[in-house]
Formats: structure tokens, C-alpha cells, sequence
């Protein structure tokens, strides 16, 4: 994957705010080519989507002042990062292709991320596309993951599908993001944002991941799980080196 953006900082709100007072609303889109014949697996999906939001975050159109998308982004990070997952296939996934926006692809996935839009507002194109149904399996065993690589490791004991999960793992991403310095940013951004998405090994390493002063993410509590569960614990070994 190639990353033409040279990375600019943000300052974050608070993870997961969506405060439902606030007006003019956006929300990130990620649509995933779900196939009939060739579904992406569950985690390569996951990993896909993290990296999708990065790409988006140091594109220039996104980090630059002037950049054509840098309002709108600055204005969904300060009124809440809230994400929402979309499959297509076929013409379906053809349709979102002229849309403004960044393809990213994994090992056997696409990803397509869109800059934030109106909560009320979505362009027709994305809006009637499916939300739910979106339930991927393992298509081949899960390695652990590579030595000194960024992990997202996620809840054990929170069940999650696909589309959930791919928007916490974009959310960690995010938050990890926005912990680095500028240089950390620079050189992940230089090696294509490698990452790996993971389940934490059992409830005890999921302890100390919450405790450890890592980035977690708390989710508002819109679909699926309750407000305030922690999600996904954001590991970069930049993170790790800064705080020993």
C-alpha cells in the first residue's frame, strides 16, 4: 500500500464523544467488497479497515489546512469519531467508486473510505447500501502477529460483528494515531501503516492492556454492545518506548 501524505497533527476530543445535542452530526463511511464467491476474511477485513482510516487521516486533501477535506474531518474529530461499516459487491461496489474518496487494499480485501458526511446526509449511492449481514469468517489460520508491529488488540469477551469490529479497530487506529508524535507518525506513514489486528490472549492480558495507559477505545453504545464498553486497546511500540 502506498501513502502519498505527509502526516499533520490534530488535537483529539474525547474518544467515542457524540454528544447528542450537537448539530451538523458526520460520521466516517468505510464500505467493504464483500463478494459472493470470494468474501474477504474476517481479520484481514479488520486490519484493512484501520489502515483505511489512517490513509484518510494523512492524505493531504485531509492534513493540509487548505486541504479539500481537512474542514470536515477537524469538524467530525472535535463532535465525535463515530464510524459506520457498509458491504457491497458487484455494481453495488462500482457505484461507490467515482464517490470521493481512498481505496485501500489488503492481502485479500478492499476497503473504500469516504471523508466524513452529515449523520442525515449520506450520498444515495452509500446510503442504500446494506449495514448489516456484515459477518466474515477466517478464510485460513490467524498468525501472531509480527514482532515490533503496532496491534489492536480487542476486547476477548465482547462480541462483535464484522462491521462493529471493523469500525473499533479504525477507531484504535485513529487513537493511536493521534498519541504519536510527529516523527512516529512520519515513519508508520513511510512503511505503509503496517498494523495487525488481534483478539487479546485472555482476560488477564486484557487487564493489563486497560491499564497500561495505552489508548483504549470506549464505544458510545449505539449498536450492539453497551455505552462505555472498551473495545480496542491501541499497542504502538513508539506508545510503549514513551512511556518506559
Amino acid at each position: 500500500m502506498t501513502v502519498s501524505a505527509s502526516p499533520s497533527p490534530a488535537t483529539p476530543p474525547a474518544p467515542g464523544q457524540q454528544p447528542e445535542q450537537e448539530p451538523d452530526r458526520f460520521v466516517l463511511p468505510l464500505v467493504v467488497r464483500v463478494e459472493r464467491t470470494a468474501p474477504p476474511s474476517r481479520t484481514d477485513a479488520l486490519e484493512t479497515a484501520a489502515r483505511a482510516v489512517l490513509v484518510l487521516l494523512s492524505d493531504p486533501r485531509t492534513a493540509a489546512e487548505d486541504g479539500v477535506w481537512h474542514k470536515r474531518v477537524r469538524l467530525w474529530e472535535e463532535r465525535g469519531i463515530r464510524k459506520v461499516v457498509r458491504r457491497a459487491r458487484g455494481a453495488e461496489w462500482r457505484r461507490t467508486e467515482p464517490l470521493e474518496g481512498i481505496t485501500v487494499a489488503g492481502r485479500a480485501t478492499e476497503v473504500r473510505v469516504f471523508p466524513p458526511v452529515p449523520l442525515d446526509g449520506w450520498p444515495r449511492d452509500l446510503a442504500r447500501l446494506q449495514v448489516s449481514g456484515t459477518e466474515l469468517a477466517e478464510t485460513e489460520p490467524v498468525a501472531a502477529p509480527e514482532a515490533g508491529a503496532p496491534v489492536l488488540w480487542l476486547n476477548p469477551e465482547l462480541e462483535m460483528s464484522a462491521g462493529k469490529a471493523m469500525a473499533q479497530a479504525g477507531h484504535g487506529a485513529q487513537l493511536a494515531w493521534w498519541a504519536l508524535d510527529e516523527a512516529a507518525r512520519a515513519a508508520w506513514h513511510e512503511a505503509g501503516f503496517p498494523l495487525a489486528v488481534r483478539p487479546a490472549r485472555d482476560a488477564a492480558h486484557w487487564a493489563a492492556l486497560t491499564t497500561s495507559g495505552l489508548p483504549v477505545v470506549r464505544d458510545a453504545g449505539f449498536t450492539e454492545i453497551a455505552p462505555g464498553s472498551c473495545t480496542v486497546v491501541a499497542e504502538h511500540p513508539a506508545l510503549r518506548t514513551a512511556k518506559d
